[in-house]
């Protein structure tokens, strides 16, 4: 197998594309801690991105195997590419071995960084790890149960914003913790996407997700309330004080960006064979989103604006 090969397998096991979410979170916490502290550390920057990558990259790979370890990726009903243990015979023992080595080079790499940011990080870093493995590990998986998307916002939100926020800035306060909620929000709304398009798997193989739970019709709301109330705490944390008044042009630059984007997917439905057109299209959302709020604070930042 050439190298290109083993690349493109692990690429896709890791779901590259997806790595969007863990790296918005850490720009917009490292430009607000930047934003107060007024200035950043290179070498912790630079450390601190490379475990958030790995963690990421080790849950999706994860994740993939427990799929497919509990029957949730079926041939029946998968449709997804990057689910490479179905799709390009990936070995399920070589995609587990992948996560395990992720995660063991985020561990080495988060010692590194407590050396430097405080020792507060190991307790924090292994409740990280522990989450992110019992999201599809363990014998009652998060994924399973209708915590799903609060797990997921509020770890690759608030907990990860807060993990960054403080290895520049050494504290935390309630303006940081107010200011990682958009993005929690705007996090659970991918994951109750993907939850909407894959019911008929889930309840197949026995998950009781909140998607399960309320239905097809209801699912779908869940995830267009979930991303109006992300744009929402958007603009009022930066008219109250948390994200600078231009996030406020942020958000509704990024909304009225995402409605043609929303209205395509309502049209389009939520199921598995319309499930690759859907993430693409809430991923677009999020990014557009991340982009302008990231813009809005660097803008302030450089223009020395409150």
């Amino acid at each position: 197998m050439g190298t290109l090969s083993v690349l493109g397998r692990f690429f896709a096991l890791v779901e590259l594309r997806t790595k969007v979410v863990s790296l918005s979170t850490f720009t917009i916490a490292s430009l607000m801690a930047r934003k107060e502290a007024g200035s950043l550390d290179p070498g912790r920057l630079a450390l601190c991105l490379a475990a958030v990558l790995c963690v990421d990259m080790g849950t999706t790979a994860f994740n993939s195997f427990f799929d497919w370890w509990r029957g949730v990726d079926h041939a029946d009903t998968n449709r997804e590419s990057d689910k490479v243990i179905l799709s390009q015979n990936v070995p399920a023992l070589a995609a587990f071995l992948v996560a395990a080595a992720l995660y063991a080079i985020a561990v080495v790499l988060g010692l590194f960084l407590a050396s430097a940011a405080g020792f507060w990080l190991i307790p924090a870093g292994a409740i990280c790890l522990a989450v992110g493995f019992l999201y599809n590990g363990g014998p009652l998986p998060i994924s399973r149960t209708p915590f799903g998307e609060l797990a997921s916002g509020s770890f690759l939100g608030s907990a990860l914003f807060l993990v960054v926020f403080r290895s520049q800035t050494g504290s935390w306060n309630v303006h940081a913790l107010l200011a990682s909620l958009p993005g929690s929000l705007m996090i659970s709304s991918i994951l109750a996407v993907n939850n909407a398009c894959d019911i008929e798997g889930d309840r197949a193989s026995g998950r009781r997700t909140l998607a399960v739970l309320a239905g097809r019709r209801a699912a779908a709301r869940i995830a267009y309330l979930l991303g109006a109330a992300g744009f929402a705490a958007t603009a009022l944390l930066s008219l109250l004080g948390p994200l600078p008044r231009l996030g406020l042009a942020a958000a509704a630059l990024s909304a009225a960006l995402s409605l043609p984007v929303y209205l395509r997917m309502a049209r389009r439905g939520f199921s598995h064979s319309s499930k690759g057109g859907s993430m693409a299209s809430i991923v677009r959302i999020f990014s557009v989103w991340s982009l302008c709020l990231a813009a809005s604070i660097a803008a302030t930042i450089i223009l020395g604006w409150s």
